[in-house]
């Protein structure tokens, strides 16, 4: 037991060293709670990150979709000189014809009537703003029930890893017991060999919980944004506080169906499609209406009448234009027959989507009510185990059972664990299944 504990401290040791050394983060070592994770994964999750620079991208495209509906001021200016050769000027004119000719100015532009282009820009910009956040806040949404699954994973494996210890104590009891057993002459050589291979049979089972463990905390690292060092070998240092989440939770399935339907950002983003592509209608049938803008401005320009180029000539202009496309090739047809599909096509997603969601919360509760079920099915399946290996352990000291009934009775103990364990994942994982399913709200409160 002590080089046990010496070995532990040195592993742990070690651990602290590698983990300086390779610059990991203060959480790396310290107790997380799912909160902290969550709050982790908002930070620097790879995923999340990425959803935020689509939607920093997206006010980009909402200050383009405005920009139609927007006054547009631009500058100009020009400056020619020509070889006198090239100059020409009626012989009945008295002065030359200047060589040198300059021109600049300053006009602001605003759009009037478009065919109902500019008032479609302007929802269409808010409409593509809300759509890019019910977007970010569905990648939010997926990755933290991610996290609250990979963390449910860890305390799975290590809670295994546990259950598979205690069997294979009980059967390193076993076989001690049988060996002292068959050294007194009581018992027949093939009792060893049965607790020897019963033994034997339950360590890859222990292996594997293990290795399991190992995988699980590397995902859950990976969503939280870590770059796991290239010489950390084995576990990584992760210790988390939580427990799985098995308060009693209720919620009728209507109720629920009904809460995704007006809470999943989901079907918010495609509602947005659906307003975009009716939107994008009224701006292609505005080809087939007049177009009218105003216009003023400010020029100069040097007096063509006089070879001093510095003699400069400026002043206000301002007016209106109308243009109207008659005919263009039937380019507006072709558009508005792709707008009123593309429009009817956003309709069947959302419809469909819809359903899909429906579908979702439907598996979603049904797993819930099953995961329930089973764990309530063993609440006292442990102790009954426990008892009847006490009792079968009872029976074959008095001679009254047989080393088979020992037997049994520890493997049935074990996939009592077993079964509890998986039960409780099974039921913390069901409902945050179901709770993304119906839309609830997954982000933490900052700690």
């Amino acid at each position: 037991m002590k080089k046990l504990t010496l070995f532990s401290l040195l592993f742990i040791f070690v651990l602290t060293v590698s983990a300086e050394e390779t610059n990991a983060p203060d959480w790396l070592s310290r107790p997380l709670s799912q909160t902290d994770c969550l709050n982790i994964a908002l930070a620097q999750n790879a995923d999340i990150l990425k959803a935020q620079s689509d939607l920093e991208a997206s006010h980009g495209v909402v200050v383009q979709t405005r920009a139609v509906a927007l006054p547009q001021l631009t500058a100009s200016g020009k400056y020619t000189d020509e070889e006198k050769t090239l100059l020409q000027s009626p012989p009945e004119l008295s002065y030359p014809t200047p060589h040198q000719n300059w021109n600049s100015g300053i006009q602001i532009v605003q759009g009037i009537y478009e065919g109902g282009k500019l008032i479609a820009a302007i929802q269409a910009a808010s409409a593509t703003k809300r759509q890019a956040i019910a977007q970010y806040e569905t990648q939010v949404a997926d990755t933290l029930l991610s996290v609250r699954l990979a963390y449910y994973d860890v305390l799975l494996a290590a809670q295994q890893i546990t259950v598979n210890e205690a069997s294979i104590k009980l059967l390193q009891k076993e076989l001690d017991d049988q060996q002292r057993r068959y050294d007194a002459g009581t018992v027949s050589h093939f009792n060893v060999l049965r607790a020897e291979v019963a033994l034997a049979n339950a360590k890859p089972d222990l292996f594997h919980a293990n290795s399991q463990y190992r995988i699980s905390k590397n995902t859950l690292a990976n969503l939280l944004g870590y770059n796991l060092p290239r010489d950390v070998l084995e576990n990584i240092p992760l210790n988390l506080t939580d427990t799985f989440d098995i308060t009693p939770w209720d919620m009728a399935l209507p109720d629920a169906i009904q809460q995704a339907l007006e809470r999943r950002t989901e079907l918010e983003d495609l509602r947005e499609q659906v307003e975009l592509q009716k939107l994008n209608i009224v701006s292609a049938k505005s080809g087939y209406k007049p177009s009218i803008q105003a216009f003023a401005g400010y020029n100069w320009q040097n007096s063509a009448f006089s070879t001093d180029v510095g003699d400069e000539l400026d002043g206000w202009s301002a007016g209106g234009q109308l243009t109207w496309n008659i005919f263009d090739g039937a380019l507006t047809v072709g558009k508005v027959q792709q707008a009123k599909a593309l429009y009817k096509k956003s309709q069947t997603e959302l419809e469909d989507r819809s359903r899909q969601i429906e579908l979702d919360v439907r598996t979603a509760y049904s797993d819930f009510l099953e995961a329930k079920e089973v764990l309530d099915s063993q609440t006292k399946v442990q102790e009954q185990a426990e008892e009847a290996l006490r009792e079968a352990n009872a029976r074959f000291d008095a001679g009254t059972g047989t080393q088979l009934d020992v037997l049994d009775a520890e493997t049935s103990l074990t996939q009592a664990r077993t079964t509890q364990v998986q039960a409780l994942h099974d039921y913390a994982t069901a409902r945050a299944k179901l709770e993304r399913a119906i839309g609830a709200e997954l982000a933490p409160a900052k700690q």
